[in-house]
């Protein structure tokens, strides 16, 4: 049976993620941040919960270890991510933006490097990384896309920076399969529900990837309609 981690499975596309692939037969971890939000949720779907906040080194550490003595990992989904607080360009802090890449580029960082050692010892190791058109140099210069008419200094920029550690990953692992993902616009607390796809269509390009195994692509970006254009 593969096992799988989703970070973020609290709600919205990480939920519908675990929901998902519990469906098709994986062992899913279902971790979140919150123990009184998240474990409802786990068990519900039929996942198992494991506290994770990906900006403590001590709460990650302490998640691997569970999922490590628990028999190993072979999918991680690094899903779990925040838009940051809106405000004008003009208003916009050093420390605005630090705290989106701390989550968003730094907690991959700290999750991945904790679960490496399980994602080793897997016969097929697979790591996703949840991005964003946003992140894509291509389409927020594209004045035909609605990824040009947003400017979000802080998100945008951490979704670059996860397009290129998936790339860089990719090339120093090559013996896992390694993706970043673009769910595409949709509807979801991050966006406050102005999305304009469904929860299940926003899940299915990193449904697909995460169940690649090994003779899987590494090192691309796509959506569930195909490549995405760095």
């Amino acid at each position: 049976m593969t096992t799988t981690l989703v970070t973020g499975a609290n709600k919205g596309l990480g939920r519908e993620v675990a929901r998902r692939l519990v469906a098709e037969g994986h062992k899913v971890w279902a971790a979140a941040r919150d123990l009184s939000r998240g474990r409802p949720v786990a068990e519900a779907l039929g996942a198992r919960f494991v506290t994770l906040d990906l900006t403590d080194d001590a709460s990650v550490m302490a998640a691997a270890e569970l999922v490590a003595g628990e028999g190993g990992l072979d999918v991680l989904v690094n899903n779990a991510g925040i838009a940051g607080t809106p405000k004008p360009v003009d208003e916009i802090t050093p420390e605005d933006i630090a705290q989106v890449l701390e989550t968003n580029v730094l907690g991959i960082v700290r999750v991945t490097q904790a679960f490496l050692p399980l994602l080793h010892r897997s016969a097929a190791p697979v790591v996703v990384n949840v991005s964003s058109g946003m992140g894509s140099l291509a389409r927020t210069s594209d004045p035909g896309r609605l990824e040009s008419t947003i400017v979000s200094l802080g998100y945008a920029t951490s979704k670059a920076a996860v397009n290129m550690l998936t790339t860089q990953y990719a090339k120093a692992l090559p013996g896992m399969r390694i993706n970043a993902v673009d769910p595409g616009y949709t509807a979801t607390d991050l966006n406050r529900h102005r999305g304009t796809q469904t929860i299940e269509e926003g899940a299915e390009a990193i449904v697909s990837m995460a169940r690649i195994g090994a003779s899987g692509p590494t090192g691309t970006f796509t959506d569930r309609h195909g490549v995405v254009p760095w």
